[in-house]
């Protein structure tokens, strides 16, 4: 028996890119734990420490030179995309073409190799980044909001969705997922959390006591686990979810629960933020005040709704995990 091409019966196939990555590796450990055979589709052989036990590597060389992925998916039922160029601080022009020929051009071919492969289901993980930079008290992104990437980043992950939906327009009998996360954190990343982090486990006071922002975050086993449950649901075959963490809290916030797990006090200055904001600006990191003063929250209503999905760490679970307080990282993620 099958549904949407997912086979039901065990082992289900499951070919996965960007399988070496911060998310990739525990998206295999976590799709391991439901019993998929997992084929992690690399540039060359990995040493095997470098992914879960039980995974299989299947060398393909360089993404963007693979003109046909069909004959590579023969024996998959389905696959979850994670290669892409990520987001630059300071992207060039060369960065622009890059973003659209990895995160663009990789996925189409991807997509319609799948679909002449008999692949039933294609999940991707594309980014918050497609609906924008910023959200308004009250006014959550939603998944069918209209998309207005302000950066190449994200308008290539926007441009890749558009072009999965056309390759599923051509061809029914593939089933398309989309996944939108806001910030991933957890152990290993090197995104902006990380720095936060390490500047907490310090004794200097921030000033950042007066922030009534509020920022979505999820963690990476929270993410692992959403792409799981989605890829086993057939209600998801034609969907775009958007994924947190059980709450959304400002910045202030998020440095005292740090501060705590690290066994500090908050020591939060409450500098008015517009002042804070000013400051920033004028030494020339408008930027970075806009990623700790700005609001940037998802509802991720509808994945809980239609698939019953609710993340299984704690905000707090997913902080101590990030500062390597929590569960041993070598152990299956929750299911």
């Amino acid at each position: 028996m099958e549904t949407d091409g997912v086979e039901t019966g065990r082992p289900r196939t499951v070919a996965v890119t960007g399988a070496t990555g911060f998310v990739g590796t525990a998206v295999c450990r976590r799709l391991l734990a439901d019993g998929w055979r997992v084929v992690a589709l690399v540039r060359t052989a990995a040493p095997a420490a470098a992914q879960p036990s039980g995974v299989e590597s299947r060398p393909l060389g360089d993404l963007t030179a693979v003109a046909d992925f069909a004959p590579l998916l023969g024996d998959v039922q389905a696959v979850v995309h994670l290669a892409a160029k990520v987001h630059v601080m300071r992207p060039t022009t060369a960065d622009a073409a890059d973003f659209h020929r990895v995160n663009v051009e990789v996925t189409r071919r991807l997509a319609e190799g799948a679909a002449r492969a008999g692949v039933g289901r294609l999940l991707f993980v594309s980014t918050i980044k497609v609906n924008g930079e910023a959200t308004a008290p009250g006014r959550p992104f939603r998944a069918d909001d209209p998309p207005a990437a302000a950066d190449d980043y994200g308008r290539s992950k926007a441009a890749a969705e558009a072009a999965l939906w056309q390759v599923a327009a051509a061809h029914p009998g593939l089933g398309v997922t989309v996944i939108r996360p806001p910030v991933v954190y957890g152990p290993g990343v090197k995104a902006n959390i990380a720095a936060l982090a390490r500047l907490c486990d310090s004794p200097w006071p921030l000033p950042l006591g007066a922030t009534g922002n509020a920022r979505s975050l999820i963690a990476v086993d929270n993410l692992a686990d959403a792409v799981a449950v989605a890829l086993a649901a057939p209600q998801a075959a034609v969907e775009v979810y958007l994924v947190r963490d059980g709450e959304d809290v400002s910045t202030g916030e998020l440095i005292r629960r740090l501060r705590r797990l690290q066994g500090r006090p908050a020591r939060l200055l409450p500098v008015p933020p517009g002042v804070l904001a000013t400051l920033l600006r004028l030494g020339g990191r408008g930027g970075l005040g806009d990623r700790l003063l700005g609001s940037l929250t998802v509802d991720d209503g509808p994945i809980r709704a239609e698939l019953g999905w609710q993340p299984p760490l704690s905000l707090d679970q997913g902080l101590a995990r990030l500062l390597g307080r929590g569960q041993n990282q070598d152990q299956p993620a929750l299911s």
